[in-house]
C-alpha cells in the first residue's frame, strides 16, 4: 500500500515542482526569444557613405557592417578574407554600384550570393551625371540645367521599372563608367538613397517598418536643411576656380554651384606623367586658380609640385570621411567638412 505524501513533504517539494515549471518554461520561450532578438536582418553597406546613410536609417534596430573602411578606397580596395565572411553572412547588401566598387561585381554573385543585393545607383528619382572626358572642365557647362533629372537618360535607356528581384547578373543595359558614380556628394541624391534604402529594409524586416519609415523621414528632413546650410556657407566662393586630385566632385559642384577648372589625374589609380604635371601648372596659372586639393585616399606628393614657386593654396577634400567615425552622423559631416575645406582655402 503505498502511503500519500505529508503536507510537510508537500510543501517541501513544492519550490522545487515551481523551478522544474519555471525551468521547462524557459525552455520554450527562448527559442521564440532568440528568433525574434535575430528578426533585424544582417546589413552590409559598401563605403563609409552609404554606410552611414543606411545607420541612420537602422537607429534603433541594428548597425549595418561596412567593408571599405578607414582611408581606404574603392578605387583600389581588395577584398579580404574578414569582409568576405560579413559578405557571405549577409542579408542585405548595399552598394552605389560595378562602375564605383568594381571589386565588389564577382563576390558579390559568389559569397553574397543568399543576400538581396541593393544596387543605390538605382534609386528612385537620383540625378546621374556624364563622366567628364579629359580631365579639363572650366569649358564644361557648371550651372544647374547640367543635372540629368532621372537616370534613364544618364544610363543609357537603363530601364529604371524598380524590379525588385535583384537578379545577381547585373545586366543593367549601360556600360560600366557610363555616369559618373560619385552620386552621394549631391545631398538631393543622398535623400533619394535614403528612401531606396527605408524600401528594402522594410521588405526585409517588416517587424520594424514604423522605426525605418521615421528614421528615414528625420534624416531627409536634416538632409534638406543642410542642402540651404552648405548654399549660404559656400555663396562668397562660387565661380573661384581650383583643381582638385581626381574628378569626383561634380555633384557636389552643381548642387552647390562652385567651380572645379580640372582635375590632377583622370583615374586615381594612375599618377599622372611630367606632361600632365606641366599642363596643370599652366593651367592653374592661366586661370588663377585659387587652391589645389588633394585626398587623404592617396596623399599625392605631386601637389606640392604643382603649386612650388606660385601663390595657389592647397586643402583637402574627402570624398568618404576617412577620418571620420562611422556611423549616422557621418555623411552629413562629411559634406560639411568638404564645404568647410573649399570656402577655408578659396575664401583668403
Amino acid at each position: 500500500m503505498t502511503r500519500a505524501p505529508s503536507p510537510a513533504t508537500v510543501r517541501r517539494n513544492r519550490p522545487f515542482r515551481s523551478l522544474a515549471a519555471l525551468l521547462t518554461t524557459t525552455a520554450v520561450l527562448l527559442p521564440f526569444s532568440g528568433l525574434q532578438a535575430a528578426a533585424a536582418p544582417k546589413v552590409v553597406a559598401s563605403i563609409k557613405p552609404v554606410h552611414s546613410l543606411v545607420a541612420a536609417v537602422m537607429q534603433g534596430v541594428g548597425e549595418p557592417d561596412i567593408i571599405v573602411d578607414g582611408a581606404a578606397s574603392p578605387h583600389t580596395f581588395a577584398l579580404k578574407p574578414s569582409t568576405a565572411r560579413v559578405l557571405a553572412g549577409a542579408d542585405l547588401v548595399f552598394w552605389v554600384g560595378p562602375e564605383l566598387e568594381a571589386f565588389l561585381e564577382k563576390p558579390i554573385k559568389t559569397l553574397g550570393e543568399k543576400a538581396e543585393v541593393v544596387e543605390l545607383s538605382q534609386a528612385h528619382d537620383l540625378t546621374l551625371l556624364p563622366v567628364r572626358e579629359g580631365g579639363d572642365f572650366d569649358e564644361h557647362d557648371h550651372g544647374e540645367g547640367g543635372h540629368a533629372h532621372g537616370s534613364k537618360d544618364a544610363k543609357a535607356g537603363h530601364d529604371h521599372g524598380h524590379n525588385h528581384s535583384h537578379s545577381h547578373s547585373h545586366d543593367h543595359g549601360h556600360a560600366h563608367g557610363a555616369f559618373d558614380a560619385h552620386l552621394w556628394l549631391d545631398p538631393a541624391n543622398a535623400r533619394a538613397m535614403v528612401h531606396e534604402i527605408e524600401e528594402h529594409l522594410t521588405e526585409a524586416d517588416p517587424a520594424n517598418a514604423a522605426t525605418y519609415k521615421a528614421n528615414a523621414e528625420a534624416l531627409t528632413a536634416r538632409l534638406t536643411a543642410l542642402e540651404a546650410e552648405l548654399t549660404k556657407e559656400l555663396e562668397p566662393v562660387k565661380g573661384k576656380p581650383f583643381i582638385v586630385f581626381h574628378d569626383a566632385y561634380q555633384y557636389f559642384e552643381k548642387r552647390f554651384g562652385i567651380q572645379a577648372a580640372g582635375s590632377i589625374t583622370l583615374s586615381p589609380e594612375v599618377m599622372p606623367g611630367a606632361e600632365r604635371v606641366s599642363e596643370l601648372r599652366s593651367k592653374i596659372t592661366s586661370l588663377k586658380a585659387g587652391c589645389v586639393f588633394s585626398e587623404p585616399q592617396f596623399e599625392p606628393k605631386l601637389v606640392g609640385m604643382l603649386i612650388e614657386g606660385t601663390s595657389v593654396g592647397t586643402g583637402v577634400l574627402d570624398p568618404l570621411g576617412a577620418s571620420l567615425p562611422n556611423g549616422p552622423g557621418l555623411y552629413e559631416q562629411l559634406l560639411r567638412d568638404m564645404a568647410g575645406s573649399l570656402k577655408g582655402c578659396l575664401a583668403k
